[in-house]
Order: structure tokens, then sequence, then C-alpha cells
């Protein structure tokens, strides 16, 4: 075994290691809507209340993300794997993402996913490209909690994929 090799292998673990939780990301555009699966989310300010958010580059749904915007954090049980299952595979924008699920259609355009734990109500402030990512970050301007529980944590095998 190569040392440099051996060395990439446990940076590679390593990294991997670092625990994030798995949320579903809601935006609509017009009459358009949407939901994606997303990790790399954190809180990074507390005044005001701002969140962070990495989204793969070349996603459509960043068309939709621009500053200004608003979009919803619905914040998964650990129990959700049914949503994962659901929201992994992706939807094409415009296609039916929220089909079978129940879904509260807030009066300001937030879109809430009845059953997970809670939700954060964001608009993105500033947008950052960060590698093979762009970095949203997103005021919070409003949050409910929907039940008890404990939030969804993921820790991946690789850093280098999700």
């Amino acid at each position: 075994m190569h040392i440099a090799d051996d060395a990439q292998r446990q940076l590679v673990a390593a990294l991997g290691r670092l625990p994030s939780g798995l949320f579903i990301l809601t935006a609509r555009h017009g009459q358009m809507e949407t939901g994606l699966l997303t990790s790399w989310v954190q809180q990074c300010a507390f005044d005001p209340p701002t969140i962070s958010v990495a989204i793969k580059s070349g996603r459509p749904v960043l068309d939709w993300l621009s500053e200004g915007k608003a979009f919803t954090l619905n914040i998964l049980d650990h129990t959700q794997t049914d949503m994962v299952a659901h929201f992994g595979r992706g939807f094409p924008l415009g296609e039916g993402a929220f089909d079978g699920l129940d879904v509260d259609h807030l009066e300001d355009g937030a879109i809430v996913l009845e059953e997970t734990l809670a939700y954060l109500q964001c608009v993105v402030r500033e947008r950052h490209p960060v590698g093979d990512h762009l970095l949203i970050l997103a005021r919070v301007v409003s949050g409910w909690l929907l039940g008890e529980g404990q939030p969804m944590v993921h820790v991946r095998k690789s850093g280098m994929h999700y």
C-alpha cells in the first residue's frame, strides 16, 4: 500500500464522519413548487438568526433561490426514512414532488410538510460559489415545532459523496 493512497483514504473517511442533518427544502416559483433532500445545513448566526445551506451547483432549483427569495426548511424526525426515500430520488422542476404527502400551504406561500418535526421559513440573503456547491446564507424569519422527537442525523462513510 502506498502511503499517499492510505492518507487519502483516511482523509475521505474522516471527512465523512462530520455529522449533518437531513432536511427537505421546499420552494415555489410562480405556480410551480418543489422539494429536495438536503444535508449540508447549519445555523451560522444568532442575530439575525441565519442558516447556511450548500446545494450542488447546477441544480435547477438554484434559479428559484436567488437573493430575496423565500424557502422553507422542513426538519426531519429521525424516523422519517420514507421522506428520505421520497425526496432522495429528486424531482424535475414542476413535477409533483408532494404527491401523496400531507402539505400545508401557508398564506405567505411557505410549503410545510405536516409530518416533519419542525420547519423554518427563510429568505435568501447571500449566495457564494464554494467548489462544486453554492453556499446560500438565509435569514430565518419564522419557525415552528410541529412535534416532539429527535432530528435525523446523517453520517457518511465517505467525505467525497452524499
